[in-house]
């Protein structure tokens, strides 16, 4: 087992969870928290599969349930983009607009940009070129699939992950008007609907990467969930890389180190303030168990399933990313395009809290690391997703496009934006 660190909480990052909306000494409170305290009183009588397991029947947070966005995309003019606020030097624009519940992005070569969703079992494709009316054509080149939220671009082809099957979509650009046929890489995947939706994508190793996530809030997960499978291109050598993980929707490899980093969402109703979301990184690939469901955000214990353990068992995250934020896609900066100080660093979109009386998160921050690669701050890079308690959008993943810029996808609006640097 790896030897557990404690998960960052500098002075910058306190003062960064802060200026976020979080509560600073978050961690210290947690820290407090024995492994013995009883759930509450009175929860709600669902399945452990439901996203509302555990939670209080009376009080504030019996009214706490998932947001809903609106059933159509958002049309363009009705966008929040005047809302939305970047560093200066910065500017921000929508690159596309019409796509229902976009979820995860990846980028061809040609600069085709293909987008899959969770909701309406489409995924899309953005033509680069922008027409003289300033807009980019999106074409659906898949319907009718099981959330096929994962999406990844490699040689030539198109791999989209739905539930529990990824297929392959072979010479994809000459079929963008949807008559491609896909071929079935691997199947042997739960089809839980709690976190079964899928994030992917190829490693440095040209191996395909898929999480599983747990099939609940919390719960003891069979020997096949809450973990990072590592597998062949072609379905073959399904190997176990990370265990202990709750349900994440985003990661990449670090460009010097090729050490693959990950966010991962914590447990629902043991507060408001706690668990963290986590930053994680896995240095010792098929070694390294990141908790769940003993131990969040390394510092406490489950009050169910913490039991006979230490925190000091498992790999401690590299950084907290703040309570119930939904931290989803991340991408490691590779560009040119943005000033020094970003090279390197990680941009996270939190998609937002639904299970707190205060929202949290809905915006875009960048983890920064120091000359030793460890986590220095968490700062706010997009804001303004979250306007008085209520989500206008919510970013659901980034990606560093070919020019350099950021684009963000808003599933709450279905639109991409572009964030560029001095242009």
């Amino acid at each position: 087992m790896t030897p557990n660190r404690k998960p960052l909480l500098t002075r910058s990052l306190a003062a960064a969870l802060t200026c976020l909306g979080a509560i600073g000494s978050q961690a210290a409170r947690a820290q407090e928290t024995p492994a013995s305290a009883a759930p509450p009183a009175s929860v709600k009588a669902v399945e452990r599969g439901d996203a509302l397991y555990g939670r209080p029947e009376g009080g504030a947070a019996a009214k706490l349930a998932p947001v809903a966005g609106p059933p159509l995309a958002t049309p363009v003019a009705k966008l929040p983009l005047d809302q939305l606020k970047v560093p200066d030097g910065f500017k921000i624009e929508v690159y596309a607009s019409g796509l229902a519940n976009a979820r995860e992005m990846t980028q061809a070569p040609d600069g085709t940009l293909f987008v899959g969703t969770r909701t309406v079992g489409k995924v899309y494709a953005v033509l680069p070129q922008a027409g003289q009316d300033g807009k980019r054509e999106v074409k659906t080149i898949a319907s009718g699939l099981h959330r096929p939220n994962g999406v990844a671009y490699h040689d030539g082809a198109l791999y989209v992950a739905e539930l529990s099957k990824i297929w392959r979509y072979d010479d994809i650009a000459q079929h963008l008007d949807g008559a491609a046929k896909p071929t079935l890489v691997y199947d042997d995947l739960p089809k839980d609907e709690a976190h079964g939706w899928k994030f992917i994508a190829i490693g440095p190793d040209n191996k395909l990467y898929v999480p599983i996530g747990a099939p609940g809030n919390i719960l003891m997960p069979p020997d096949t969930h809450a973990q990072i499978r590592r597998i062949d291109l072609d379905g073959k050598n399904a190997e176990v890389i990370a265990r202990g993980v709750r349900n994440t929707v985003g990661f990449d490899w670090n460009p010097k180190t090729k050490q693959l980093w990950f966010t991962d969402n914590g447990r629902d109703w043991v507060s408001e303030d706690i668990p963290n979301d986590e930053l994680n990184v896995i240095s010792e690939p098929g070694k390294q168990h990141f908790g769940y469901p003993f131990c969040h955000q390394g510092t406490f214990t489950d009050p169910e399933y913490g039991w006979g353990h230490s925190c000091s068992e498992f790999t401690a995250p590299a950084a907290l990313l703040g309570p119930h934020t939904a931290s989803l896609g991340m991408r490691f900066y590779t560009g040119t395009q943005f000033p020094e100080a970003y090279r390197d660093a990680i941009f996270i979109a939190r998609h937002g809290s639904w299970n707190r009386t205060k929202k949290l998160g809905g915006d875009v921050v960048m983890a920064k690391a120091g000359a030793d690669g460890k986590i220095t701050a968490v700062e706010p890079f997009l804001t303004g997703f979250l306007q008085d308690n209520k989500y206008v959008g919510r970013p659901a993943d980034v990606l560093v496009a070919k020019d350099g810029s950021l684009l963000v996808a808003d599933d709450y609006n279905g639109a991409i934006y572009r964030v560029s640097y001095g242009k």
